[in-house]
């Protein structure tokens, strides 16, 4: 398995269908014009920070997507780790745990106070692998959303 290495516009087929993979994972339809735009912009406008993983034989295993933020409370830097997807034939083989290293010390070199994730309640394996890397849940505030626009529209 090679290092991870941070995406760059060669990617854009392969990510996207990572990325389309990934929305499908979290239960959304399957959207891969939309998803080849989304990465596209992300990728063009430079507002986030993509990390792909790829096999031995060049295939992209997976990949994480970090944001930018800051919190006022910490006046610091932030990196909100937003997607993280491992394709199912490589995982529980490391892919996973490179690529959110990866992402760690991308942030510790921009400064980053912290990296802040969410996941699935019922998604045991990233909770078991997210504290294996130090990272603990937050117990001491409720988040919430509010939804402007209905998905996919």
């Amino acid at each position: 398995m090679t290092l991870a290495r941070r995406a760059g516009r060669e990617d854009l087929d392969a990510l996207a269908a990572l990325f389309d993979a990934y929305r499908v994972f979290y239960a959304q339809a399957s959207q891969p014009e939309r998803a080849r735009a989304f990465i596209r912009e992300r990728l063009e406008q430079g507002d986030s920070t993509i990390f792909v993983l790829e096999g031995e034989q060049g295939a992209l295993q997976g990949f994480t997507q970090l944001y930018p933020s800051f919190s006022s409370v910490s006046m610091a830097r932030i990196f909100i780790l937003n997607d993280l997807y491992v394709v199912p034939e490589a995982r529980r083989g490391g892919v996973a745990r490179a690529l959110m290293q990866t992402a760690h010390d991308f942030a510790r070199s921009a400064g980053a106070a912290r990296v802040s994730l969410a996941t699935a309640r019922t998604n045991l394996d990233a909770q078991r692998l997210y504290e294996s890397l130090g990272d603990r849940r937050d117990e001491a505030f409720f988040h919430y959303d509010l939804a402007l626009v209905r998905p996919g529209s």
